[in-house]
C-alpha cells in the first residue's frame, strides 16, 4: 500500500540520512558499542547537519519545522542499518520540547544555538534508584538560598541516557515537600550545568542493548543552581512532564515499529542466502508462512504509527492515544523480532548479525517512557474503567 505520511521534503531528508549512516555509521558502529558511547565528533557531525535544529526555530539556529516526521525518518533509518545514533534522540526528543515550551527567551538565546550544534548535549534526569516510574516519589532536593539567587541541589538520579557525555543536564528536584493530598506537587525543573561543583557521573551502567547509548549514574552535592537556569514555574514540573509524554511514548512507538520493519528486512536477506539441506531457507513453508506473519504486523504497526504522527502535528494526539500506540508497537514489535531471529537459526544468537542487535535494544521499549502495565492502566482509564 501507498504510504502518505510522508512528503518529498521527508524523503529527501531521508536520502541524506542513509548515505551518512552507510559512510560515517555503519563501517564503525562496533567500535561506538565497545566504547559505550558516540563519539562527540559525532554529535558535532548531526549538528552540521541539521539534524538537532529540525524543531528549533530560525532565530535561534534551527529549521523552524513544527512536525515530529522528520524524528520518525531517523528512527526509521537508523533501525533500517542495525545502527543508532546514540543518545542523540535524548537530545532531541525529549529535552527539546521542555526548552522550546518552558524556557524563557533569555535561554533560548543562551542554550538553544550550542544545542543546534551539538557543542551542548543535554539529558534529563528523572529516574531515581527505588523510584521508577513513581515520579511522584522523587527525593532528590533543591533547596533556595536565604538570597533567592540559587538553589542547592542534593541527591542522585539512575538510568540517566547521555547523562556520561550531558553537557547540562534537565534535573527534577523537589523543591517543596509531598503532601498527603499533592504527592506530585513541588518538583522543580533545574537546567543544571555538567561543569558545576558538586556535579559527578558516576557508574556508566552496562545495559542488555543500546549500547552504543551512554547511560549513567549522576549525584549531586551541594551543587549550586542559579535561579536562571530553573526551567520553568517554581513546583510545575509534574505538569509539565505530562504534557511531553505523549510525544516521548509516539517516539518510542515509531521506534519500536522501525525495528519490527527492519527485522523483516534482514530475516528476507538472511532466509534467501542460507541453505539448508540443499535449500534456500526461504522456500520452506514455515519461512514464508512466519514472514508473511510478521508482513502482516509490520503493516498493523505502521498504520497506527502514521496515525499518530498525523494525529500528532494536527495536536489531537492525546496521552490514552500515545499509550495504546506504545502498548501495541512495542508489544508486537517483540514478537516480530523473535520470529526473525528465529529464521536466523544460531547465527541469530551472535552479535555480529544486526538481528541480535534489534533483539536486546527493543526489549527496554516496553520499559521506558512508561512500562506495558502503565500504558494498559492509562488505556483502561481512558475507558472509564
Amino acid at each position: 500500500m501507498r504510504r502518505t505520511v510522508f512528503d518529498e521534503d521527508h524523503e529527501a531528508f531521508r536520502a541524506t540520512l542513509r548515505d551518512v549512516i552507510a559512510a560515517e555509521v555503519a563501517p564503525v558502529y562496533t567500535q561506538w558499542e565497545a566504547a559505550g558511547q558516540v563519539p562527540r565528533a559525532f554529535y558535532r557531525r548531526l549538528g552540521e547537519l541539521g539534524v538537532f535544529g529540525i524543531q528549533v526555530p530560525e532565530e535561534y539556529g534551527g529549521a523552524g519545522e513544527t512536525s515530529f516526521k522528520f524524528n520518525a525518518v531517523i528512527a526509521e533509518e537508523t533501525a533500517r542499518a542495525g545502527v543508532s545514533f546514540g543518545a542523540a534522540g535524548v537530545h532531541t526528543g525529549l529535552c527539546l520540547p521542555y526548552l522550546l515550551t518552558y524556557a524563557t527567551e533569555e535561554q533560548k538565546r543562551r542554550w538553544l544555538p550550542p544545542f543546534v550544534s551539538g557543542e551542548m548535549m543535554t539529558a534529563i534526569a528523572m529516574t531515581e534508584p527505588g523510584t521508577g516510574s513513581d515520579l511522584a516519589g522523587i527525593r532528590t532536593t533543591a533547596v533556595l538560598s536565604d538570597d533567592g539567587t540559587h538553589y542547592v541541589l542534593n541527591g542522585a538520579k539512575t538510568f540517566i541516557t547521555g547523562g556520561a557525555q550531558a553537557d547540562r543536564v534537565l534535573v527534577v528536584a523537589r523543591t517543596a515537600p509531598a503532601t498527603d493530598g499533592d504527592r506530585r506537587g513541588g518538583l522543580t525543573l533545574l537546567a543544571v550545568d555538567a561543569r558545576s561543583e558538586g556535579y559527578a557521573v558516576g557508574r556508566k551502567l552496562d545495559k542488555l542493548g543500546l549500547k552504543a547509548s551512554d547511560t549513567a549514574e549522576l549525584s549531586f552535592t551541594d551543587v549550586r543552581v542559579p535561579v536562571g537556569d530553573r526551567l520553568g514555574e517554581e513546583g510545575e514540573a509534574f505538569t509539565y512532564l505530562t504534557h511531553n509524554l505523549p510525544q516521548e511514548r509516539l517516539a518510542i512507538a515509531v521506534g519500536a515499529y522501525a525495528q519490527a520493519a527492519a527485522a523483516v528486512r534482514f530475516a528476507l536477506e538472511y532466509v534467501k542466502d542460507r541453505t539448508v539441506f540443499g535449500r534456500a531457507v526461504a522456500e520452506f513453508q514455515n519461512t514464508k508462512f512466519v514472514l508473511a506473519e510478521c508482513r502482516a504486523d509490520t503493516d498493523a504497526l505502521q498504520a497506527v504509527v502514521d496515525r499518530a504522527l498525523e494525529a500528532h502535528d494536527a495536536g489531537e494526539l492525546s496521552g490514552a492515544d500515545a499509550a495504546s500506540a506504545k502498548l501495541f508497537c512495542t508489544e508486537r514489535a517483540a514478537v516480530v523480532i523473535d520470529k526473525c531471529l528465529q529464521l536466523h537459526g544460531g547465527y541469530g544468537y551472535m552479535t555480529e548479525y544486526p538481528i541480535a542487535r534489534l533483539y536486546a535494544d527493543t526489549r527496554v521499549t516496553r520499559i521506558y517512557g512508561g512500562t506495558s502495565e502503565v500504558m494498559k492502566s492509562i488505556v483502561a482509564k481512558s475507558l472509564g474503567l
